[in-house]
């Protein structure tokens, strides 16, 4: 198996690099045809979102629905994709950003009642305390 990172993640997604883009996605199709799959990090995953919203202006909603397609790919693995699922549908309800939801599922997978966090907004979520 092969893990992507998000720069070749977000080339695909985007098509923004010719070059890189075509590299990807030949990349995505040879695993499709193998019928391998591909790794995709939390990590990489909370830096794609990231990206998608910095760099390139999409909206909460529009992440929320690449996230939702990326987890639902028979090609594309992940590591705690049932945290990874609760994240994004937190997201998509909710205020903060993808990774908070993602701390949040680790912190509970290992046993943590609540996230201690200065952000005001996550503060009115399940989970989530002040410090």
């Amino acid at each position: 198996m092969l893990a992507v990172d998000t720069n070749v993640l977000v080339r695909f997604l985007v098509v923004d690099d010719v070059g890189q883009s075509e590299r990807a996605a030949k990349l995505v199709t040879k695993a499709i045809d193998r019928g391998e799959q591909l790794f995709v990090s939390d990590v990489v995953l909370c830096e794609m979102v990231w990206v998608l919203r910095a760099s390139y202006g999409f909206g909460r909603s529009e992440i929320a629905d690449v996230l939702q397609r990326l987890l639902k790919a028979t090609h594309l693995t992940f590591g705690s994709s049932g945290a990874l699922k609760r994240a994004a549908e937190a997201y998509v309800r909710g205020r903060g950003d993808f990774s908070d939801y993602v701390i949040r599922e680790h912190a509970r997978a290992a046993g943590c009642e609540r996230v201690a966090t200065f952000d005001r907004a996550l503060l009115r979520e399940d989970h989530f305390a002040e410090p």
